[in-house]
């Protein structure tokens, strides 16, 4: 049996278009904020823990420590970041936010803001639908999502 989807009947690109939307949304604010999208993913990991080492920033994204380590060199010539090599094991960075890093949280409140006015949507449908996604996501990778 063969299955002629249309793009919009194909969950991946309705998530695929779904981010991008949300990016370009998002992209003014970031630049007014003078980070990029990556750089805020950063931030928010570290938001939500200040003090990670670089590796645990990657686990947390997702990503690869190579990926992460140019992101925080950048937020760290931004003064938005520290970086410091932990003392019994060098091979280990510590990022910590510094007091400017810590402001750009209330800052940053600004893109949850749009994408609630932009969506039409009630905080409540907004939550559910993320939770949905992050049922997905766990299903796909066979990680418990936290």
């Amino acid at each position: 049996m063969t299955h002629d989807l249309t793009l919009e009947d194909q969950l991946c690109y309705s998530l695929y278009a779904t981010s991008m939307a949300i990016n370009r949304i998002y992209k003014p604010l970031l630049d007014r904020l003078g980070i990029t999208y990556p750089q805020y993913l950063v931030l928010s990991a570290l938001w939500e823990e200040d003090g990670r080492t670089v590796g645990a920033i990657a686990e947390r994204l997702s990503l690869e420590s190579s990926t992460i380590t140019p992101l925080v060199k950048r937020l760290e010539m931004a003064s938005l970041v520290t970086r410091a090599r932990q003392a019994d094991d060098e091979r280990r960075v510590l990022v910590s936010l510094t007091d400017r890093g810590r402001a750009l949280k209330e800052e940053s409140r600004c893109l949850g803001e749009a994408l609630f006015t932009r969506s039409g949507m009630k905080a409540e449908e907004l939550i559910s639908l993320n939770r949905e996604v992050l049922r997905l996501r766990s299903a796909l990778t066979g990680n418990e999502i936290a």
